[in-house]
């Protein structure tokens, strides 16, 4: 079969219909019609018969397969998932503050103002749901108070006395509210940790099926990933489905481009800004796994911790935030240089690599 004699053909494919244009090599269209399930737009198929006839697909490779495709609806979904267990404990902490406007999580392991580490801990649950109002944890008896909190931390507490102290401490300096508000109060609260540890459950399920999932694509970069301090499979799968393939990046500014870490330039003339919000466009689910994945390997990896303090402590205001979006330009850089590259990450200070669990 010669390449004059080929005959090309080319789908356009929408919902409901299929617009299919066939040509030989000479232009000459032999048929350029809509078959149901759909497309009504004939330019578009005689477009991709054209791009066929002159060979101009020869050099293209797949970027993401179906793994990849059926990966990202796992991880997106977790995403979704991820974003209502937030919405939903801010909503909770709302509704706790009315209740116990005194009750703080601990800042810290020298923190003697705040009874729990975790306000959504058993133990902490367990008091908000039990007792109706502050007042009622103020009048019960301390001895009865620390034998409570030894059963419901499972013995958890080394101190469940200091701790009953601090609690009483706290709901002494409570405001006070009406029966009404307290009985409204306690039927959110109670909705609001249901639906948090059902989102919770959701996310252990999805991670497992994430995990299992992940097993089926590009071993090399998720071992690559993974080699980063304190990053996981499941963010590693996050990262890996949105990434694709690194070929497609032509280096690391297109793959920070992509997922919207980058900055508008509001320069002109001699002014140089100082000043450049991040721009609008981007892939928010690359943008949260990478920030996320980067917040947890600046806490153990010694050489991003120094460069995210050096960013925090650069400026007086929204500290936290510029310095997690800095830190995850420079993340974004190692992770794009090391899938480049099919190398795992190695601690420039100690020489060590991360050792791979499950």
């Amino acid at each position: 079969m010669t390449v004059t004699s080929t005959l090309y053909v080319g789908i356009d494919v929408s919902l409901d219909t299929n617009q299919i244009c066939a040509m030989n090599f000479d232009q000459k269209v032999f048929f350029n019609q809509s078959f149901r399930n759909s497309k009504n737009d004939p330019k578009d198929a005689w477009l991709i018969a054209d791009f066929a006839r002159v060979g101009r697909c020869k050099n293209l490779s797949e970027w993401r397969g179906a793994s990849y495709v059926a990966l990202q609806r796992l991880t997106r979904y977790r995403y979704h998932l991820s974003q209502n267990l937030s919405k939903e404990k801010n909503y909770a902490l709302n509704n706790i503050y009315l209740k116990f406007s005194q009750l703080r999580k601990k800042q810290g392991k020298n923190d003697a103002d705040n009874p729990f580490s975790n306000l959504f801990g058993a133990t902490s649950i367990a008091v908000l749901t039990d007792f109706i109002s502050v007042d009622h944890i103020v009048n019960e008896p301390l001895e009865n108070l620390v034998a409570y909190l030894h059963e419901k931390s499972k013995k958890h507490f080394a101190d469940p006395e200091e701790v009953a102290k601090l609690l009483k401490r706290c709901a002494s300096d409570s405001y006070r509210l009406d029966k009404i508000s307290y009985d409204a109060l306690n039927i959110t609260i109670a909705s609001n940790l249901r639906m948090i540890s059902m989102l919770e459950k959701e996310l252990k399920s999805l991670d497992k099926q994430i995990l299992d999932f992940v097993k089926g694509i590009d071993n090399h970069a998720v071992t690559v990933l993974r080699s980063l301090p304190g990053v996981g499979p499941v963010y590693a799968a996050g990262i890996l489905a949105e990434i694709g393939q690194i070929s497609c990046f032509k280096n690391d500014a297109a793959l920070a481009k992509y997922a919207g870490i980058a900055w508008k330039d509001n320069s002109s003339g001699k002014f140089i800004s100082v000043d450049n919000q991040l721009i609008d466009s981007g892939n928010m689910f690359l943008k949260y796994y990478l920030e996320e994945a980067c917040n947890l390997m600046r806490q153990k990896d010694s050489v991003l911790h120094a460069f995210y303090s050096r960013k925090y402590n650069e400026v007086a205001t929204h500290k936290y935030k510029r310095a997690l979006v800095l830190t995850t330009r420079k993340f974004i850089r190692l992770v794009y240089c090391l899938l480049r590259d099919n190398k795992l990450y190695v601690n420039p200070e100690t020489g060590e690599v991360k050792t791979l669990t499950e």
